[in-house]
């Protein structure tokens, strides 16, 4: 169970923007190459800061789909080292972008498993937060299979920081099942999560659950997704969207490699916390 009694609040002491901000959500079909990987990364990013992203979001695992899924333990990095925190540092630097890393893999207390991390790094390419993955998917439906656990170890501290664009909770994929996670935050302004949702959950639950997250926390929802078919034979949902604090879908992108574009306005979602301030109704926290 994680510890929803001890927020890991990063602030990074930036003057909060105003007005409209325009953000990024990138949409990919990762394979097995790192090297590939990083290099349809970079493109696609460049696509968001040259179309005025100042804020952008990789998918779950962007880096490598492995044709197995010990594939991710071989290239597991070492806190603050590595090809792929290098990459990230750097691309977030050289475009002048906030960026949040969609998940990595990092060292774990286990030499067979890893921890599915989520790393954010400011526009001069320091990292600002690091979320682990709490809940680990498994599902057992006709011939799927998946059981994140027997490669993973899951994390156990919330994680939100304060950036210029507002204050940001950080989640990955699963994690959209559980409210609990969001409401442990406290009020965040924007909720990251990035995903690799399978093509059978994603098709039944995935606008649901991004909606839902949007609207019960008056937060825009930024779910930046694969999708496609990958070398491994999986095939995931893709769908990536960004979604305002009221459930509207700003943008998407049903499949494919790409880039989604939408501007969040502070203004805005502060008048629609004004309007209906639900958050300030809960009752069963202090019951």
């Amino acid at each position: 169970m994680f510890d929803s009694s001890a927020v890991r609040d990063t602030d990074t002491s930036r003057e909060v923007k105003s007005g409209p901000i325009r953000i990024a959500a990138i949409q990919m079909s990762a394979g097995p190459k790192i090297a590939g990987n990083l290099e349809e990364a970079a493109r696609l990013l460049e696509i968001a800061a040259a179309q005025g992203a100042k804020l952008a979001a990789l998918p779950e695992y962007f880096c490598i789909m492995g044709m197995e899924d010990a594939d991710k333990v071989a290239v597991r990095e070492q806190v603050d080292s590595g090809p792929i925190q290098e990459f990230l540092s750097n691309i977030a630097k050289r475009l002048g972008i906030w960026l949040v890393g969609g998940s990595i893999p990092l060292v774990s207390s286990r030499p067979d498993k890893v921890r599915n991390s989520c790393l954010v790094y400011d526009d001069q390419g320091k990292q600002v937060a690091r979320y682990d993955k709490i809940h680990l998917f498994g599902l057992e439906l006709g011939n799927e299979r998946y059981a994140e656990e027997e490669t993973i170890e899951a994390g156990c501290g919330v994680v939100a920081l304060k950036t210029p664009f507002g204050r940001i909770g950080l989640s990955i994929c699963y994690d959209l099942r559980f409210p609990e996670l969001y409401r442990s935050m406290g009020q965040v302004d924007i909720i990251f999560a990035p995903a690799a949702f399978t093509a059978t959950t994603g098709k039944a639950h995935w606008e649901t659950l991004i909606r839902a997250r949007a609207i019960e926390n008056l937060a825009y929802v930024v779910a930046p997704a694969q999708g496609g078919y990958h070398i491994n034979g999986r095939e995931t949902h893709g769908d990536s969207m960004i979604v305002d604090p009221w459930g509207v879908i700003l943008n998407r992108l049903p499949r494919g490699a790409g880039v989604v574009i939408a501007e969040i306005n502070p203004e805005y979602q502060a008048s629609l916390r004004n309007s209906l301030p639900a958050l300030n109704h809960r009752i069963l926290h202090h019951c």
